[in-house]
């Protein structure tokens, strides 16, 4: 990449993760920019929930050093808004769609401080934008799979940050959910928001991304799609499992 450092909303230099003995990031060098969307694309125990985890200080590292903004995650929280797998979040909670959407004013409040009026318009502005506003009485649990990912990702538009870690949004959705979803990314990305998002589907990589990361415990290539979402990287990138796209459709030819 050879935009200005100034561009960089993520730098990863050297990272290398370790669950026991088992290593699943090997010196991972990024420096990613803003202003773009970026496709986090790998085979399954790829590393890509691991290295969001890593940029969000959520577990140990073996080695490397991450700075988000030039600064630590620490001092960098409020910028970083993460929107988990669904199947790493309870639906049986009892919270309602907008007490869900208020979390995400939450690393705004110090300890004891109440959420505002203006913090709820900044919810409904999020609910609105994702066309749910409707829903904003009903628990979670009585929601489709599309309807709940909006709200999580209402959640993290209303942290009102700069960099979004989505992991697997468009899994299980519906079409409109989907549309939305894409929609927002790409008016965030206007807005110079940084957005990385882990994705499967292969065959919509190239329409919905700027640049994509392909990563199979190591970094195999990044940079913008034109040049690096190509057929002999993603078939490094895969390697066996290159097979088993083929015939599920996920890659042409």
């Amino acid at each position: 990449m050879k935009n200005s450092s100034n561009n960089h909303s993520i730098s990863i230099k050297g990272l290398s993760v370790s669950y026991g003995r088992k290593r699943v990031l090997t010196n991972i060098h990024l420096e990613i920019e803003s202003g773009n969307i970026y496709g986090v694309i790998g085979p399954n125990g790829a590393g890509k929930s691991t290295l969001f985890k890593s940029i969000l200080g959520l577990i140990e590292v073996n080695a490397g050093e991450i700075k988000v903004f030039n600064q630590s995650i620490e001092d960098s929280k409020l910028r970083v808004a993460y929107v988990p797998q669904k199947d790493d979040v309870d639906w049986t909670f009892p919270a309602t769609v907008m007490d869900i959407v208020l979390m995400g004013r939450y690393p705004h409040k110090k300890l004891f401080q109440r959420i505002n009026n203006q913090d709820k318009a900044i919810a409904v502005k999020a609910l609105q934008d994702l066309g749910i506003e409707d829903l904003k009485d009903r628990q979670i649990g009585q929601l489709s799979g599309g309807q709940q990912q909006r709200v999580f990702i209402a959640r993290a538009l209303c942290q009102e940050a700069d960099i979004f870690l989505m992991d697997e949004p468009f899994v299980g959705v519906d079409m409109t959910t989907e549309e939305k979803i894409i929609e927002m990314m790409r008016k965030k990305a206007k807005e110079g928001k940084t957005l990385l998002v882990v994705h499967h589907d292969l065959a919509s990589a190239d329409e919905y991304f700027d640049k994509v990361i392909l990563l199979n415990q190591r970094l195999i290539a990044y940079g913008d799609i034109e040049t690096t979402f190509t057929r002999e990287l993603i078939s490094v990138t895969y390697g066996p499992q290159l097979t088993i796209l083929h015939k599920s459709g996920l890659i042409d030819g």
